[in-house]
């Protein structure tokens, strides 16, 4: 109830009529570097963005996509910025024509049906943990610091990673990382966890690095600590669950040739986002007319997945795995 109340602060913020002002000129609440967003102007050219509309930015974060996104909005248009993370608030824009939503993504289409918003003509989605989850180690995110296994992006969040390897059955683990860590050796690590946890509790990240590390490849050994930290992140924030919900809303809010555009990181949440925009589901299923037409509420902007060049991968590494993909809703939808 308490974060109820706090949630119900936050979003009403900035109401959706507020007075013009210089659009020119905006004021960062917090210039602490929280994230470098990746792929900032292809973003704003695949979103083609009308002054006057109305876009959502439902992966704050550290607001550089959303900085980016408003200045090319005039007084009457109006940017969301939505994120589950109560650091990400301090990040919030002071512009009467932004509006801080915290909310998972998953509720989008509910933040926009409560702000009386009828359709928005863009959706940006970048998929990427915030350098801030990665660099603070109390947060457990990264392998490269010792600190609580949390990964939780919601901190008032019931289950933490903590939970999942104290908790999780042998069986249970091993899927987390076979399916999310895409992990071969993933049987073999459940059962170290296991047999480890028995003996004593596997509180931190450095802990559960202990117990795996004898079942990885030396050579591999930060690729493969990647993945394992990976597949216990995307178990503990649901993030393929939430991704498809946010997918399947963005139909019911994009206007007619409104735009959707997601930047991915690995590829079973690409998998997803490709389907999507080429099927309109995520399975992937193109459906057909009578004379063979792909019937689909979506049609690809880039039939060619955009990726960062070496000058943006060189002044930023952690975008080198960044893949973008933009879609546009039919207009007859």
């Amino acid at each position: 109830m308490k974060f109820q109340i706090i949630q119900k602060k936050l979003v009403t913020l900035h109401p959706q009529k507020s007075p013009p002002v210089e659009y020119s000129k905006l004021k960062v609440m917090n210039e602490v570097v929280y994230h470098t967003p990746a792929l900032v102007e292809e973003c704003i050219n695949g979103l083609n963005i009308k002054p006057d509309g109305t876009y959502v930015d439902v992966t704050f974060g550290g607001g550089g996509h959303s900085r980016a996104i408003i200045e090319h909005l005039s007084p009457l248009g109006h940017l969301y910025g939505m994120d589950q993370d109560l650091d990400a608030w301090r990040n919030r824009l002071d512009d009467p024509r932004f509006t801080f939503v915290l909310s998972n993504f998953a509720y989008l289409k509910n933040f926009m049906r409560y702000y009386g918003v009828t359709g928005v003509d863009g959706i940006l989605a970048d998929l990427g943990v915030s350098f801030h989850h990665f660099d603070d180690s109390e947060r457990g995110f990264s392998f490269r610091f010792d600190g609580q296994l949390d990964m939780r992006m919601n901190r008032s969040a019931r289950v933490d990673a903590r939970q999942v390897i104290a908790t999780y059955s042998e069986e249970q683990l091993a899927q987390v990382l076979y399916l999310y860590g895409e992990l071969k050796q993933s049987r073999p690590m459940a059962r170290a966890i296991v047999k480890a946890r028995s003996q004593q509790n596997i509180d931190t990240t450095l802990q559960l690095i202990d117990v795996v590390r004898p079942l990885i490849r030396p050579s591999q050994e930060k690729k493969e600590l990647a993945q394992v930290f990976q597949a216990l992140r995307i178990e503990v924030n649901h993030e393929l669950d939430v991704l498809k919900r946010l997918l399947q809303a963005s139909l019911d809010v994009l206007r007619p040739g409104g735009r959707l555009v997601v930047i991915t990181y690995h590829s079973l949440e690409d998998r997803l986002v490709k389907n999507f925009m080429r099927s309109g589901n995520v399975e992937g299923q193109v459906i057909k007319d009578f004379y063979g037409r792909v019937q689909s509420p979506l049609e690809p902007v880039n039939n060619k997945v955009i990726t960062p060049g070496d000058d943006e991968v060189t002044r930023n590494p952690r975008s080198r795995s960044a893949k973008l993909r933009i879609a546009q809703k039919s207009e007859n939808q």
